[in-house]
């Protein structure tokens, strides 16, 4: 019972830990990525699986950076921005992340309204959409934080459907391995496309934003914590809550990257299916293949994870105009004391909502929508990085050369696979 009892406790003190880190890593594994981890699997099998392990490691570095540098300032990404570089970096930004984000919010909404459909039957009305829309605004609105976080923490368990998929296919362990851990890379337009796009649907920029924002929310909710400036004695306890939170977060988000390719790769690709178009799409095809319950658990799988994507869109948005105009800023705050934050909140959802019904079909640019994502995470990343070595903003909390190291590296493939995949696509005779 003595152990017993230790365990249980070390798993409590583990998930207490668990916060901004965890909600925006299994948040990034959302409809918009599955469907293009979707798409991935069913046109390249497992020849893409290389990228979930190398990409771990750089995506946790900068999201261990974002999340430092809300810490150490007590601001938000963009309000470093705002106060310490030129109006025209911080605006530009505002646009890519408002234009981006709300493009993602319709796609998965779209999956989720169409995953629902599979699961209770034929919206006539078109209500789920709707009903999503509503919902989402209303918890991010009238729900007090620890409530909204404490809630997106459950919701999160629901990624944890797809790594149960894999029991319903064969896998073929050596190949697995081989293409797991020996990258393949084919320099062809479609398979360069693809793999920008899955960068940028896992190095997300909206992510930056949104754990550095949500760790200052984090850090008013609790007793006792202040921004790691004014309180340098308390920068080793949050550096290790950081650490702990990110790197689980990020862990779970690579896996379910890994576990979707491997599941359509062995179940669709290797019956000749080379075209998905939506995550929707993906649980359908996979019924005759790997069985009702695998379809399900897709299925359901698409709608948990959107329930959790769509406020951390939304909310991202949120944060960034908010701290890019000094408004009061923040969940923590009742909606009559924040009323600009929470109506761009609301009007982004809606904008988002309104992509299903105005002729735009979303879930066909859900993997442009990726590549998007990788290209403009570039000149974010480089502000991104900047600021967490700018002592102006960190004062001597600036970022350690490993880590800066790490995040330099990130910027730099992902420079090099934007280049690349431009450089194929438009320069002649590439």
């Amino acid at each position: 019972m003595g152990n017993e009892s230790l365990m249980l406790r070390a798993c409590l003190t583990y998930i207490r830990q668990l916060g901004p880190g965890f909600i925006t890593g299994v948040s990034d594994a959302d409809p918009s990525g599955i469907a293009t981890y979707s798409q991935a699997g069913t046109r390249f099998g497992t020849s893409m699986l290389w990228v979930a392990l190398f990409s771990f490691p750089l995506m946790a570095a900068i999201q261990e950076i974002s999340a430092r540098i809300g810490r150490v300032t007590g601001q938000g990404l963009a309000g470093n921005i705002r106060m310490h570089y030129p109006p025209g970096l911080l605006y530009a930004a505002v646009l890519l992340i408002a234009v981006s984000n709300t493009i993602n919010i319709g796609a998965d909404i779209g999956a989720m309204a169409a995953a629902l459909e599979l699961v209770i039957g034929q919206d006539r009305w078109h209500l789920f959409p709707i009903a999503i829309g509503t919902a989402s605004v209303a918890a991010l609105t009238f729900l007090s934080y620890p409530t909204y976080a404490s809630g997106l923490k459950w919701v999160g368990i629901s990624v944890f459907s797809y790594f149960g998929i894999v029991l319903f296919v064969q896998i073929p362990w050596r190949e697995v391995l081989y293409d797991t851990f020996v990258p393949s890379i084919r320099f062809s337009d479609n398979y360069l496309t693809m793999l920008v796009a899955v960068l940028g649907t896992t190095i997300s920029p909206y992510l930056f934003f949104w754990q550095s924002s949500l760790e200052v929310e984090e850090q008013r909710a609790t007793p006792g914590e202040a921004p790691v400036r004014k309180a340098p004695r308390q920068a080793h306890s949050q550096f290790e809550k950081i650490r702990i939170d990110t790197y689980s977060g990020m862990a779970i988000s690579n896996a379910v990257m890994f576990f979707i390719i491997l599941t359509t790769a062995l179940s669709l690709h290797a019956h000749h299916i080379t075209e998905i178009e939506s995550a929707e799409q993906a649980a359908r095809a996979l019924e005759p293949i790997a069985g009702r319950f695998a379809f399900l658990l897709f299925a359901v799988g698409i709608i948990g994870t959107g329930l959790l994507a769509v406020p951390v869109l939304a909310g991202s948005v949120g944060y960034v105009i908010g701290e890019a105009f000094k408004w009061p800023t923040g969940l923590d705050h009742k909606p009559y004391k924040a009323k600009r934050f929470y109506a761009v909140i609301a009007i982004s959802t809606l904008l988002g909502t309104a992509l299903d019904f105005i002729g735009v079909d979303p879930i066909k640019a859900l993997v442009w929508s990726a590549v998007i994502n990788g290209l403009i995470s570039v000149p974010l990343l480089c502000m991104l990085m900047l600021i967490a070595r700018n002592p102006k903003a960190m004062g001597r909390f600036t970022i350690s050369r490993k880590l800066s190291a790490a995040g330099w590296l990130t910027a730099g493939i992902m420079i090099l696979a934007a280049v690349t995949l431009v450089g194929h696509l438009f320069l002649p005779g590439s």
